[in-house]
């Protein structure tokens, strides 16, 4: 049996109930997204998005060809990291956060280990930071350090000053001093291009994720001697871990294209997909139309992915956390989201209603699979 497991990355459908303690009260990327004149998803709202527990921003099916669930985040975060354990079974602790910048005992064991200088030390939003601090990094070689809301270490460098795998070892560098009461969730590399006033991010992003704290549904059903593929981010946010096959890929066109051609192979497992764009470029910059474009495209696959599944599949679609490109925070926000599960391994579709906890999208999988 083959089973497809796409996560929309920052895909969130509304505030959960604790969102007012994290300071998103109100957050509601779906809403805000789907205001937008260049929003259209019929196949998703055809699975049942729309007749989501509280989601009133869409039109409700008739009779949904999905079974559907609100999902609410048990784990005590709003990141990437936090968000795909708990799909896949496991409930992260609290991750540290630095809001004043890292202590200067992380600081100097990095620049010893490095040996290079550090700018900034502090909360950035990612496409600003190269800005500020881009020009003064070309002069001085420095590494541009920041963090953001999450439990982030994020490293921007130049590729012409800091080639891209020369960065990533400086990124396996901190994560081996980001330990004990520093043990961050994510070491990202942020490599970037372009000139004065025009910096860029590039495709060579990296993250380097703490390893899962206990067995997960991909540690389980690759010890069952099931495939698990990774596509896109999923293999780093694992940290490698019960991965069976890795697919690279940088942006939601090569997660698509990836997703595609999985689909025409036969084997018994898990394909687990991460789309990033709608994080990465949309939700972090505020943009709230080009995630509206992104949602449309994904959509327009979606379209031709269920015409080509197979009696047998099961696809289920769902998202890690929020990131509401309408609010004035570029960070992610503390949201519920969305489950549609499809194909005949989940039965006749129905109203799974509001469930505790993302842990109950890999319980499902489990199911189908046999596996406890």
């Amino acid at each position: 049996m083959r089973a497809f497991l796409i996560v929309l990355d920052s895909f969130g459908i509304g505030a959960s109930r604790d969102a007012a303690s994290f300071g998103d009260a109100g957050s509601d990327t779906l809403g805000a997204v789907s205001n937008s004149k260049y929003f259209s998803a019929p196949n998703m709202i055809k699975m049942g998005l729309g007749n989501i527990d509280n989601v009133t921003c869409l039109p409700r099916e008739e009779s949904p060809v999905a079974s559907y669930a609100r999902l609410t985040p048990r784990s005590p975060n709003k990141d990437t990291t936090s968000g795909h354990w708990e799909i896949a079974g496991v409930i992260a602790e609290r991750f540290p956060t630095y809001p004043d910048g890292f202590p200067e005992e992380i600081i100097s064991a990095f620049r010893l280990a490095t040996g290079r200088d550090v700018l900034c030390n502090k909360p950035y939003s990612g496409t600003e930071v190269i800005n500020v601090y881009g020009d003064e990094h070309l002069k001085s070689g420095a590494l541009i350090v920041y963090t953001s809301q999450d439990s982030v270490f994020q490293i921007a460098a130049h590729e012409s000053i800091v080639p891209p795998d020369e960065l990533y070892r400086y990124c396996l560098a901190a994560r081996k001093i980001l330990t004990g009461k520093h043990s961050v969730a994510r070491v990202i590399a942020r490599p970037f291009a372009g000139t004065s006033g025009a910096y860029y991010r590039t495709e060579n992003r990296k993250d380097f994720s703490l390893p899962p704290p206990a067995p997960t549904l991909l540690d389980r059903m690759s010890a069952a001697g099931k495939e698990v593929i990774a596509v896109g981010k999923i293999y780093d946010i694992f940290a490698g871990r019960g991965i069976t096959r890795a697919v690279h890929a940088a942006n939601n066109a090569e997660g698509i294209e990836a997703l595609f051609s999985i689909t025409e192979e036969d084997f018994d497992g898990l394909c687990f997909v991460n789309l990033v764009d709608f994080d990465m470029l949309y939700g972090h910059r505020n943009d709230i139309d080009g995630y509206a474009r992104a949602v449309s495209e994904f959509d327009a696959a979606l379209g031709r992915l269920l015409r080509i599944l197979r009696p047998s599949d099961a696809l289920i679609l769902t998202a890690d956390h929020g990131c509401d490109p309408s609010t004035p925070s570029t960070d992610h926000s503390r949201e519920d989201v969305f489950a549609l599960m499809y194909g005949s391994p989940f039965g006749p579709p129905v109203n799974c209603g509001t469930l505790q906890g993302f842990n109950h999208v890999g319980d499902e999988v489990a199911r189908i699979f046999g596996i406890r």
